[in-house]
């Protein structure tokens, strides 16, 4: 989508008027029930949702947004009928041929996170093929939360720890939060700011559980096939508007920003 004079202005206001988010993870909620409103089957809403995640994409990478994660696909997912898993991870395929061109042209990196190895083999070898090519793009981190449940992530990371504290490589008694954030397979991404679900449903879905400690959550209305760049900016000015205490009172935040400034 060509960005046109009024994005320009909302994107400049945005920044002159608060914090934008480092990190986004959104849960792409809604394509089966906004494709049932078309009277269309299910594969139609997820098929018009990558129109979305391409203008998310590209509007994140425009306001200097520097990671965005996509809850793609969750490890329930595959309680779905086969047929419509099937067409799902053909659309994966699909999209990152049609996509990873536009991507490195918007000097955008790839990454995925989850349980790789049970995704079909085609699928693996697009998604290795795509995250190479834009292995050294700087703009924004597209990380693709591909088979992937945030009580997977904990219990992974709980067996790894368990390993190196067999082998001796690890010190239970040095383990603290720190410590366990770098086992988890976001370990190298930051925790995210904001977290949007679309589609008005008011749950996390087994999404970042950990990682979404402390991040504040946006639920939208929206269906994910219908939402654009006007809806993150909504997201965005809410988060602005929000006090994030992190534990602390009002007080401790403004004393804490006033010694900033100085």
């Amino acid at each position: 989508m060509e960005r046109t004079g009024k994005d320009i202005l909302i994107q400049e206001e945005l920044k002159r008027s608060g914090e934008i988010p480092r990190h986004i993870a959104i849960i792409m909620d809604g394509n089966g029930r906004w494709a049932k409103m078309q009277g269309k089957s299910r594969v139609f809403g997820h098929r018009a949702g990558v129109k979305s995640v391409r203008d998310i994409v590209e509007v994140c990478g425009q306001l200097g947004v520097k990671f965005l994660t996509l809850y793609t696909f969750s490890t329930e997912n595959w309680r779905r009928p086969k047929s419509e898993v099937g067409v799902l991870m053909q659309l994966l395929i699909k999209s990152l041929k049609g996509e990873t061109k536009e991507l490195d042209k918007n000097d955008v990196r790839l990454v995925a996170t989850g349980d790789m190895s049970a995704l079909p083999k085609p699928v693996r070898n697009e998604l290795d093929g795509s995250i190479a090519k834009l292995s050294g793009n700087k703009r924004l981190t597209l990380n693709l939360a591909l088979n992937y449940s945030g009580r997977w992530d904990i219990v992974n990371a709980v067996k790894n720890i368990s390993r190196d504290v067999s082998s001796s490589k690890l010190n239970p008694d040095k383990i603290n939060e720190d410590i366990f954030s770098e086992y988890l397979a976001t370990a190298e991404i930051p925790d995210p700011e904001l977290m949007i679900r679309t589609g008005g449903e008011f749950r996390i879905s087994n999404f970042l559980l950990w990682q979404l400690a402390y991040t504040e959550i946006y639920i939208d209305k929206e269906y994910w096939p219908a939402y654009r760049r006007e809806n993150l900016y909504e997201a965005i000015r809410s988060y602005q508007k929000r006090e994030r205490r992190f534990g602390m009172t009002s007080e401790q935040i403004l004393e804490k920003s006033t010694k900033h400034r100085k």
